[in-house]
């Protein structure tokens, strides 16, 4: 009997040791973590995920699907708002008070023209989930973005912003894309895309710069693109004008093309605002293609919109 007993005490603790080793756990950290003035040297070949433990030292996981995040809890972290470009529930207050999970959102390499070699660093950090999961639609992932340069064989870092904004659907933000504003001047943008079940999925462009000391959005171009809707759709693209008028802060080029069908209404779930550049023409025509340009000037702060928008139309039946 004593030997049944044993056996079932046994298994119990197995049973139980198992459910917790598959729920994730959280790893306490100091709050020195979040210090924009930390230092890091990186000898060697920078691996991306183990910089960014080493910068954010929780738990690593590696779950099925590419799942790879750190686990982290912060008690003593100074918490500060921040904001989800969603607008649904609010900024973010981060650290989040039930814990974080940060996830390697993309590592870029770029040369500037003196031959100088960097290494940007971008992170996501999300809620923390005993599964591991991303979820809330309308809540963004928040980024968080270290910068690296190469000193001889070595790594150093220059610059580490924990978080900037908070992008995207269901706690994931967009990957960055880099791009040269200025003569050796980086930044990168971001295409929030996110809309309700079922619903069309409208997308902004974000540009994102160090300005005053920090990276924060310097530009926000809503109606850059539109999808999941039967009758019309559109999506954009932008370039910066090189004309050396402007050393840093070049001006920008939006153009967004699309198409409207006025028949296709019908299968449309959802009623969608139209352009006000193309809604005059939605009124009359039945169908027809279109491209809107629109020009962006850095004005003080942030990029402005500095002139009248250029329209033009084809296809028009």
């Amino acid at each position: 009997m004593k030997i049944i007993k044993a056996f079932a005490l046994a298994l119990l603790f197995v049973s139980v040791c198992s459910a917790q080793e598959d729920i994730v756990q959280l790893k306490n950290v100091s709050d020195t973590i979040l210090n924009p003035k930390r230092s890091l040297i990186v000898s060697g070949q920078l691996d991306p995920v183990k910089t960014m433990q080493q910068l954010f030292p929780g738990r690593l996981y590696t779950l099925d699907g590419h799942n790879t995040f750190v686990s982290w809890k912060c008690k003593n972290c100074k918490t500060a708002s921040f904001t989800d470009v969603n607008g649904e529930e609010g900024d973010q207050i981060f650290p989040y008070e039930r814990g974080v999970a940060t996830r390697l959102l993309s590592d870029i390499d770029y040369t500037d023209s003196k031959g100088n070699q960097y290494k940007l660093l971008f992170f996501n950090h999300s809620v923390y989930d005993e599964d591991g999961l991303q979820t809330s639609r309308f809540s963004g992932g928040l980024v968080g973005v270290a910068k690296f340069t190469k000193n001889d064989k070595s790594w150093q870092m220059r610059s580490f912003q924990p978080g900037v904004a908070a992008f995207g659907a269901f706690s994931q933000a967009p990957k960055p894309k880099l791009t040269e504003i200025g003569e050796d001047q980086f930044a990168f943008t971001l295409l929030h895309v996110n809309g309700g079940g079922g619903g069309p999925f409208e997308g902004t462009l974000y540009l994102v710069a160090g300005f005053d000391g920090k990276y924060q959005p310097i530009m926000e171009v809503p109606a850059y693109e539109l999808s999941n809707v039967e009758s019309i759709q559109w999506s954009g693209s932008y370039a910066v004008v090189n004309d050396n008028t402007k050393k840093h802060f070049r001006d920008i080029i939006i153009k967004v093309n699309g198409s409207f069908n006025k028949a296709a209404r019908a299968k449309d779930e959802f009623e969608v605002n139209l352009p006000d550049e193309i809604a005059a023409m939605a009124q009359t025509k039945k169908q027809f293609n279109f491209e809107i340009e629109k020009r962006f000037s850095f004005k003080g702060k942030s990029y402005k919109m500095t002139s009248k928008p250029i329209v033009k139309f084809s296809k028009v039946k």
